[in-house]
């Protein structure tokens, strides 16, 4: 048999692996050893051995013999994740299965965890499958958080038909309806927020609508007014020197492009968006009150 170094084999497996899968391999116990010795690898409880580079949480949910769960989970899943600034005091999410055993990570001031029992079988190193993630996050943080989680997953084509009926099995009553009010085209998960938020008042928006002279812009409301939500990096003018202008420039440009047509925009940014929602509800419907989404 072939010399098999630890770490590689590691990769092949995931970031997390027990002692019999590496040896199964064909990776030498002397060789498991070593590895942990110069820091190839490392070993996160007896029998079980992680890559150097392996995520804290992935870590930390196989110290407890289970796999993250919830918003890390989807984060790590390439989700989008609605983040709220909330998240570094907020409990570690595990995932057991239905027939997980936790076991103390041995971690100073690891008590507060929030165990996740839905269906499935806990591998270790393995993510827990999207539509569990999306189960957890619905219960755990709500229907906004699950809403941009879902469509996020719908636009990378990582939820099967099967998946989404197991989920809407699943999911609180109150959330089923939003899997008919998603949709998979959705740029970013701040356009499904804004989007999701104004179907609750009652406004219909039409998204990623292509204007000439003007571009793409995030919404359209009835015939004229446009709602761009600017993403955390928009107004970063690191890129001038390389784009001929910063970003921020472009979008008075775009904006005043689109005056000219007659059109009118209201443009908020992320942070308005996720932590001031009622100044931007407020000012959107004070412009269809006035009648500024009709053309005259």
């Amino acid at each position: 048999m072939s010399f098999v170094h630890a770490a590689t084999a590691l990769r092949t497996i995931g970031p997390v692996a027990r002692t019999h899968e590496l040896r199964a391999r064909g990776v030498t116990q002397r060789e498991i050893a070593r590895a942990a010795a110069t820091g190839e690898i490392r070993r996160v409880r007896q029998g079980v051995y992680a890559l150097a580079d392996a995520s804290d949480a992935m870590i930390h949910a196989a110290e407890h013999g289970g796999a993250p769960a919830c918003q890390e989970a989807g984060r790590l899943h390439s989700l989008w994740v609605l983040d709220t600034g909330d998240e570094k005091n907020a409990p570690f999410h595990l995932w057991l299965g239905t027939a997980g055993d936790r076991r103390p990570c041995g971690r100073r001031g690891c008590s507060d965890v929030t165990v996740h029992w839905d269906a499935g079988t806990v591998a270790l190193g393995r993510l827990p499958p999207v539509e569990n993630v999306l189960l957890q996050i619905a219960v755990c943080a709500g229907e906004e958080a699950f809403f941009v989680a879902l469509e996020s997953g719908l636009r990378q084509s990582r939820l099967s038909a099967r998946a989404l009926d197991w989920l809407g099995w699943r999911l609180p009553t109150s959330m089923r309806r939003l899997l008919a009010f998603a949709r998979s085209d959705a740029d970013s998960g701040l356009e499904s927020l804004v989007r999701l938020r104004l179907h609750r008042v009652g406004i219909a928006v039409r998204t990623q609508v292509q204007i000439d002279g003007v571009g793409e812009v995030d919404f359209v409301i009835g015939d004229r007014l446009i709602v761009e939500a600017d993403g955390k990096e928009n107004h970063d003018d690191t890129e001038k020197a390389r784009e001929g202008g910063s970003r921020r420039h472009k979008d008075l440009l775009r904006d005043a492009r689109a005056a000219a047509l007659g059109y009118e925009t209201l443009r908020f940014d992320y942070a308005m968006i996720v932590h001031d929602w009622p100044t931007v509800e407020a000012a959107i419907l004070a412009k269809v009150a006035a009648g500024a989404h009709l053309r005259a």
